[in-house]
């Protein structure tokens, strides 16, 4: 005998997915105004987890017993996707997906379905008409006959779909756009989201097909819908980049079979996203003419050393207070290296506009890029130019020392190979470490004076 459902109605935080037993116009969770709507919730009073008889399939393992063998991943034929992930798409995980409106999320998808040709792909749309998704298919200018392309929102009918073509890899596009019937809420709501991304999770574990899921976010870049959500996933990978410019970043925020620290780094173009396999060369600026106010630094994020651009423009303050801007860069780090020029080095910049920038369009958040921020800041402001075969690496403490930074090995032998023919790093990286076997000259440097000094006499 089945027992009747239980029906009520609750309040959800549509930023954070807080419940409440009533309408609160400041959500306490997150702090948002007017972000709780009302919704039915159904629950059922005769839920049976381990089974009717209350046998469970799975039994409790000692530690030595069970097997430490790794699974064997699937190949994206991606290989920036590849780097994020840690080697590929393990069976049975839930990727979540996100980023700004046209970021290149759906493109993205799309290429790594079309191009698993040895898969069967089902692509399920929410958004999109199969038209639509085959006409951005000609635009990647990408076939596959084992790619299956469904237009639907339902989650009892895409299970259906799923029985019928028994697929190796899931993608969803969009999570906010599903909903069950098992809820009587609206698509997007807390609860829908909620459900129908346990029931995906549920699936995905127990037929080891990878499950790929697109998601919204919010204005201040979050990712939209309850913040389980992102606890329920294995993988979070974040899609960045300014619309105004070419490039895109590709992030793991979080990742149960992978680092957090890789990044992959596309280029945006009318066939689709272009992987870019060496950002140095991209980065830097092509110009044979030194100007003011650029530094070249050695940057490492994840296991992937590049070199890039740091602009900056430093002028007489039009007004009593003076502007400091950021582009790319942690605006709050800026200011305390302008404080440490400003009283360990005594150049004085209080009353003068800085304003700085990253090449390309990229967030680096490597401590390392500290030397050729403070380098291009006080090039700029003194209208002196660094030379092009020189580049920094290194990180400024609030004494103004320059402090050892990871693998320095990596950031000289990616500046060599780019023909850079000197490099300032941190004088106590030299423990352990072989210069002689490097053509590169290496500055060993141990204070911000040290550095301005052996510049600006050459």
């Amino acid at each position: 005998m089945v027992a009747k459902a239980k029906t009520k109605s609750a309040w959800f935080c549509q930023n954070c997915g807080m419940e409440s037993a009533k309408w609160v116009g400041k959500c306490p969770s997150c702090g948002e105004w007017n972000t709780f709507v009302e919704e039915i919730v159904v629950k059922s009073k005769n839920v049976n987890v381990v089974g009717s008889n209350g046998d469970s399939k799975n039994k409790p393992l000692k530690i030595s017993e069970i097997s430490s063998s790794e699974e064997k991943r699937y190949n994206t034929q991606n290989m920036e996707l590849n780097r994020v992930l840690g080697g590929g798409l393990v069976p049975g995980s839930l990727i979540l997906i996100g980023g700004e409106p046209g970021i290149g999320k759906s493109t993205l998808a799309l290429q790594i379905a079309l191009h698993l040709k040895s898969y069967i792909t089902l692509y399920v749309s929410g958004e999109e008409s199969a038209q639509q998704i085959k006409l951005r298919g000609n635009r990647i200018n990408a076939d596959n006959e084992n790619c299956l392309i469904v237009s639907e929102t339902s989650m009892e009918n895409i299970f259906s779909h799923i029985k019928n073509t028994n697929p190796n890899i899931v993608v969803i596009d969009s999570i906010q756009t599903l909903a069950t019937e098992r809820i009587e809420a609206g698509p997007g709501s807390v609860s829908q989201i909620r459900e129908c991304t346990s029931q995906l999770l549920q699936y995905a574990k127990q037929s080891a097909v990878p499950v790929l899921l697109i998601g919204h976010i919010t204005k201040d870049g979050s990712l939209a819908g309850p913040k389980i959500l992102e606890h329920m996933v294995d993988t979070v990978l974040q899609f960045e980049g300014d619309q105004n410019h070419m490039y895109r970043i590709l992030r793991a925020t979080k990742n149960r079979f992978g680092s957090t620290s890789e990044m992959g780094i596309y280029e945006m173009q009318h066939t689709g996203l272009r992987e870019v396999s060496n950002p140095s060369e991209l980065l830097l600026s092509q110009e044979d003419e030194s100007l003011s106010g650029t530094a070249i630094s050695a940057s490492i994020e994840g296991m992937r050393p590049f070199l890039i651009e740091i602009q900056a423009l430093v002028s007489s303050a039009a007004y009593g207070t003076p502007q400091r801007s950021s582009t790319g860069f942690d605006l709050r780090r800026l200011n305390m290296l302008l404080a440490v020029l400003e009283k360990r080095a005594g150049f004085r910049l209080s009353t003068k506009d800085v304003f700085l920038n990253i090449a390309g369009g990229i967030k680096v958040n490597d401590p390392a890029i500290d030397l050729s921020v403070i380098i291009a800041v006080l090039s700029s402001s003194t209208d002196i130019s660094i030379p092009k075969e020189v580049c920094f690496a290194g990180e400024i403490g609030l004494s103004g020392e320059i402090r050892p930074v990871n693998r320095i090995d990596q950031r000289i032998s990616e500046a060599e190979k780019l023909g850079f023919k000197q490099i300032f790093i941190p004088k106590h990286n030299l423990k352990g470490l072989d210069i002689s076997k490097f053509k590169i000259k290496v500055h060993l440097v141990s204070k911000v004076g040290q550095v301005f000094q052996t510049l600006f006499r050459q």
